[in-house]
């Protein structure tokens, strides 16, 4: 009798996930006219961050967002544009905080396989590329409060 074989493993999964968003990116294009703007930059890795909000009231109607770097970071900003378009700026505020709460060193968050943000949990094993998944986050957090300047993960 042949014994089955395994399907792909939660790991791998998660590859793919990021795989799949750093090549294929979602809301990956510049706003013509933005209700908000900010730039990021981790200088260590050289990723490079700028989101863009359209708002209708106090909602994130359209997030987008152009960038280059590392396909974590790639990944993080696109699953971040999908997570958070329609919130409203305080929803999107929970849900930056959320997500790098994620990283914090005994974090006790459960990941859910069934959530996309998941798949970045990975990162928690190499603490020099957290930076890259938390930029474009935090680059949104800096687009919704109205900061300028640049966003570094320094």
């Amino acid at each position: 009798m042949t014994m089955p074989m395994a399907g792909p493993s939660l790991r791998d999964l998660y590859r793919q996930t990021v795989l799949d968003h750093s090549r294929s990116p979602r809301n990956f294009r510049r706003l013509e006219h933005p209700d908000c703007l900010a730039t990021g930059h981790n200088a260590l890795c050289g990723d490079k961050v700028s989101v863009y909000l359209g708002l209708a009231g106090d909602r994130l109607e359209d997030v987008s967002y152009e960038a280059s770097g590392c396909a974590i970071c790639m990944a993080s900003a696109s699953l971040m544009s999908e997570r958070v378009t329609g919130l409203s700026r305080p929803e999107a505020s929970r849900a930056i905080d959320s997500f790098v709460a994620r990283f914090d060193p005994g974090s006790m968050h459960d990941d859910d396989p069934a959530d996309p943000l998941s798949a970045l949990a990975t990162v928690r094993e190499y603490p020099s590329r957290i930076r890259c998944a938390t930029l474009p986050w935090e680059t949104l957090r800096a687009a919704i409060s109205g900061e300028h300047g640049t966003v570094s993960t320094e």
